[in-house]
């Protein structure tokens, strides 16, 4: 790939509900699926800033046509388990109207921070319906990096050639999973007081620095790594050298073809989500996702090693309580935003 990709699931739950009547492999049940959704709008995704912890805002909206006829059970679907905004509008008549529509309406939701989620045209007049899902994440580093000793150094890209990008450097008390071929950092966002979740940045960072299609093979083939890290042998070890990228980029897509693409049954005229990240000394925003704790005065193993990531590497935002990922992409070029 030659650019940044970066994903959440957050936007397609919603879809498997008019998939699973046929196609019974997805989901054991409807009801579960929409429990466990709802349970995610209401605690894990519920915002932290009063308490000091990381700001997150979802928004998700459906605008349906306003001639076709909604089940009741449909409509308190969305309102309840999805807590999305339900609209019924012209799309026969006034369809870019209902496109700057859903745009104001997801500038609004996340206090301007996403802008132009539906590009021009998204809306037609023959579009039925569209569900439209937006996800900030703002969180600052429970240890952060000192802006003062922030350097440029060369980015390896895989393609053989250097870019020069600035690098956050400093003494953290992270520690390493080293595994074979790869290592992982795990990067604690600050927490809310008497807040029961945790959120944490990993950075999968391959040993050879053209291996990111290589470790993403691996990890691919391996059930469940992403959730528990558990499931292939490793080591605990300390940092030495640690140099991490300062990167900023913007990812969109239109989903429901992807769905289509996997067999699935889609019953929504179009599908669009949008990603933005910025990485910094501070923290990171992420606008659209189990961890261990770094804690002072934990113990470590002697051993270090660095971590230097100036080629291509994976990030995981996740909350590593529940294991639930938020947010997932590569970096190929942080040169670029």
């Amino acid at each position: 790939m030659d650019r940044e990709a970066v994903k959440d699931q957050y936007d397609i739950l919603i879809d498997l509900e008019g998939s699973v009547g046929t196609q019974s492999d997805i989901a054991s049940s409807t009801d579960e699926l929409n429990a466990v959704f709802s349970r995610i709008v209401t605690t894990i995704l519920a915002d932290s800033t009063p308490s000091g912890g990381p700001t997150i805002l979802a928004a998700n909206g459906v605008w349906i046509e306003k001639t076709l006829s909604v089940e009741p059970s449909f409509k308190d679907l969305l309102l309840n388990s999805y807590k999305a905004a339900f609209n019924q509008v012209d799309f026969r008549t006034k369809a870019d109207e209902v496109n700057k529509e859903v745009n104001s309406w997801v500038e609004e939701q996340t206090n301007g921070l996403i802008t132009d989620l539906l590009p021009p045209n998204s809306a037609s007049p023959l579009t039925d319906l569209i569900f439209a899902n937006a996800l900030f994440f703002n969180g600052r580093w429970d240890s952060q990096f000192n802006p003062s000793l922030t350097k440029e150094s060369d980015f390896h890209l895989l393609d053989g050639t250097k870019v020069r990008v600035p690098f956050m450097t400093g003494a953290h008390e992270d520690s390493l999973d080293v595994y074979e071929g790869f290592k992982v950092l795990n990067l604690p966002y600050r927490e809310g007081r008497e807040d029961s979740r945790g959120f944490s940045m990993q950075i999968y960072l391959p040993d050879e620095k053209d291996g990111l299609p290589s470790m993403l093979e691996s990890l691919a083939s391996t059930r469940g790594f992403l959730k528990d890290n558990k499931v292939l042998p490793s080591q605990k070890a300390g940092v030495k050298e640690l140099k991490i990228p300062r990167f900023k980029f913007a990812f969109d897509f239109e989903a429901s073809k992807a769905l289509k693409g996997l067999g699935l049954k889609v019953p929504l005229s179009t599908i669009i989500h949008k990603s933005c990240i910025e990485v910094d000394e501070v923290g990171s925003k992420a606008a659209a996702a189990a961890a261990l704790r770094s804690c002072g005065g934990c113990y470590f193993p002697p051993k270090k090693y660095d971590f230097v990531a100036d080629h291509p590497f994976l990030f995981i935002v996740k909350e590593y309580i529940s294991g639930l990922v938020l947010f997932l992409g590569h970096v190929m070029d942080p040169s670029k935003h």
